[in-house]
């Protein structure tokens, strides 16, 4: 057996380092999406058009893109705690340089430094989550960390508009780098220290790619990611052709966060025990509320409906494919789940470029079909990974095994 696998494994559930993790995701999501809800002030305060200002975002996400996998190779053999913590404490130095900035070119370095310290976090935090949570609470592990993104989606990033809105686009920025100052502090403080397995290989995407089950998960997640920013990037001309009121915009955002963490929490439940057939039925439940969008005729309640269903579905799917590549990435986890960073941040380029399209050839009405599409494939190339991406969960094989002669439902 691989000393990677042989490594001894934690007994202990560390709930505090899970919450400082979630806290940590929280501020990642946070500072992504904060430029998107102050274009205007930015616009104004850097003197650029807002479409130049929105390269504040769109720059943050191109960074990940490019510097992901060198980077995560490049610092495979640091220690996963003081490498976190100096995440955090980039991403403090990041917003920091942008609250300060004197103009825009000032601004954008800053964001690629925070990109930059993005697409390590992400490929970094999950593999250490494995490190330091006993192997059949990692479901449950992964389902706290990942409520920070549902609760960036849903508050922070309102919650640092509205402040920029009172106090100014500046005062958003600072006060988001003096919050991830204190939380680099906790991380200090809380997570605790995980060592490589002796012996443990450097990442290597290559061998990570040869895996069998990780071709499939690379592909059929960020389908999922694809099409969620696809009809998310044009909600709101979806809501308005709909006939839905204008408040719906900003309800449909907020349902759609609040229930990621309904659907995250569900997700911890069964993802470490029946995580195929519960994979299976969220896609087709996600492409069915997508499909159903168009025919809402302005009603309010059953548009919200389905894009609880949506928005939960999203959530959860996060879970079930983070510890699914994590699982099919076996030694080369870590250089598995970078890959998949890359290919998730692609998704959300190509997403918004896909829900142009669609805005463009078919109206806004049809642009949550045109989203379903993409669900479908990725629902497809989740039924075929049965053997190595998706294979079913300890307890969802054990009604197909026969029972022993004298058991209930036994031969007899």
């Amino acid at each position: 057996m691989s000393s990677a696998i042989s490594a001894p494994a934690p007994q202990r559930f560390p709930l505090a380092a899970m919450m400082v993790l979630a806290t940590i995701a929280f501020t990642a999501i946070t500072t992504e999406l904060l430029p998107s809800g102050l274009l205007p002030q930015i616009s104004a305060g850097l003197n650029v058009s807002e479409p130049v200002a929105g390269y504040l975002a769109a720059a943050y996400a191109a960074v990940i893109v490019v510097t992901v996998v060198p980077a995560a190779r490049l610092l495979g053999r640091v220690p996963k705690r003081p490498l976190l913590v100096a995440l955090v404490l980039t991403f403090a130095l990041s917003n920091a340089l942008v609250g300060l900035a004197p103009d825009f070119t000032a601004a954008m370095g800053a964001r690629l430094v925070g990109g930059l310290a993005h697409g390590l976090l992400w490929t970094t935090m999950a593999p250490y989550v494995t490190r330091v949570v006993p192997a059949h609470k990692v479901g449950k592990a992964l389902a706290i960390v990942f409520s920070g993104n549902s609760l960036g989606l849903a508050i922070g990033a309102p919650i640092g508009t509205a402040l920029g809105g009172f106090l100014g686009w500046r005062a958003s920025f600072l006060f988001l780098a003096g919050f991830s100052l204190l939380l680099a502090a906790l991380a200090f403080w809380l997570l605790p220290s995980s060592r490589r397995a002796a012996g443990e290989a450097r990442p290597s995407l290559r061998k990570a790619i040869a895996q069998p089950g990780v071709k499939p998960i690379a592909i059929a997640w960020p389908l999922m990611i694809l099409a969620h920013f696809a009809l998310f990037t044009y909600i709101a001309p979806y809501t308005r052709d709909a006939g839905l009121p204008d408040y719906a915009i900003s309800l449909g955002l907020t349902v759609l966060g609040v229930s990621g963490l309904l659907g995250i929490w569900i997700a911890g439940l069964t993802v470490d025990s029946h995580p195929r057939r519960s994979l299976l039925i969220t896609t087709a439940a996600v492409a069915v509320s997508m499909l159903l969008l168009p025919f809402v005729g302005g009603s309010l309640p059953f548009a919200l409906v389905l894009m609880t269903v949506w928005g939960a579905g999203l959530g959860a799917i996060g879970i079930y494919n983070q510890s699914a590549i994590l699982r099919a990435g076996r030694e080369n986890k870590d250089a598995a789940n970078g890959l998949t960073v890359l290919t998730i941040q692609l998704g959300i380029t190509i997403g918004a470029l896909y829900g142009s399209a669609a805005l463009l050839i078919a109206g806004p009405l049809l642009v949550p079909a045109a989203a379903a599409l993409p669900v479908i494939a990725a629902l497809l190339v989740t039924f075929g990974g049965k053997t190595a991406a998706y294979p079913p969960g300890p307890r969802e094989s054990l009604w197909k095994r026969p029972r022993p002669v004298g058991e209930p439902g036994g031969s007899r």
